[in-house]
């Protein structure tokens, strides 16, 4: 009687996923995370079951957000590197960081070129542009570690194009913009996203409020007429989708405005009609 025998085949060589394939959730840093569109951002990624480590400035309301949604609170602020290092530290005691949304940023006065206040620009370059470059330095080697992830980029309709008066932050949102560009083209080759979202309108309860030195006449006046700006959560629901596609699918630029608003300086203040 003769017995068979199989022969043991060789196993197919493996590579490294780029996919998540254990049931831990995925965990992201959101800076400016005590307001607006950030404070939005947390929410929404924590109803998806994301670990978030939320960063900002403002305790209080970084607390009351951390208690509303289960978030990880880190005072901070990104223009201090002492600040950056230590939100480093506490979002990877807390595993791998798969995502960093860089959404801390403001616009500070009307100023035309010819009468601008450099204090005012340097305050908005070191927060929207050194400090995008500064967390997202400081988290490429987390970023690494945890094996793919996501850096994104909150820019600006301003980004794309310009408008008078907006001189300072018109500038900076076009630097941001070309962080993204840049990062993007220096990671070919890794399994990282760069992420950008340019936002027009949005009304939320701070950035005109803070771009006109809490003159809330003026802050209201941007909005007058206009059916229908952008909220927070409207950009939220679009950072969310845009961080929560497959990590093989990358949208590199996405431009959201309210359909009032056609351009960056063209807009309609009034009630929309349908034309028949």
């Amino acid at each position: 009687m003769t017995t068979s025998q199989t022969t043991p085949q060789p196993s197919a060589p493996t590579t490294p996923s780029t996919t998540p394939q254990d049931p831990a959730p995925q965990r992201a840093v959101v800076t400016g995370a005590s307001s607006g569109i950030g404070a939005a951002t947390v929410r929404r990624l924590r109803a998806q079951g994301w670990d978030v480590v939320a960063f900002a400035r403002r305790a209080d309301l970084l607390d009351a957000l951390a208690a509303a949604t289960g978030a990880h609170p880190v005072v901070g602020d990104v223009t201090d590197d002492d600040d950056v290092a230590r939100l480093v530290r506490e979002a990877e005691a807390r595993g791998p960081v798969h995502a960093v949304l860089n959404i801390a940023g403001f616009a500070s006065g009307t100023d035309p070129i010819d009468a601008s206040d450099l204090d005012r620009w340097r305050a908005m370059f070191e927060t929207n542009v050194l400090g995008t470059v500064r967390v997202t330095k400081a988290f490429l080697p987390a970023i690494r570690r945890a094996g793919f992830g996501t850096v994104l980029v909150l820019t600006s309709t301003a980004g794309h194009d310009a408008y008078s008066g907006g001189s300072g932050y018109v500038a900076t949102k076009h630097a941001e913009a070309a962080v993204a560009d840049t990062l993007r083209l220096e990671l070919n080759g890794e399994p990282i996203r760069v992420l950008e979202i340019a936002p027009g309108m949005v009304r939320t309860e701070g950035f005109s409020l803070t771009r006109f030195d809490g003159d809330q006449a003026r802050a209201d006046a941007v909005y007058d007429g206009v059916e229908n700006p952008l909220t927070a959560d409207d950009v939220a629901d679009v950072v969310t989708f845009a961080v929560t596609r497959p990590q093989h699918v990358a949208i590199d630029t996405l431009v959201l405005r309210p359909v009032a608003q056609s351009s960056t300086t063209l807009l309609a203040r009034g009630p929309l009609v349908t034309r028949r």
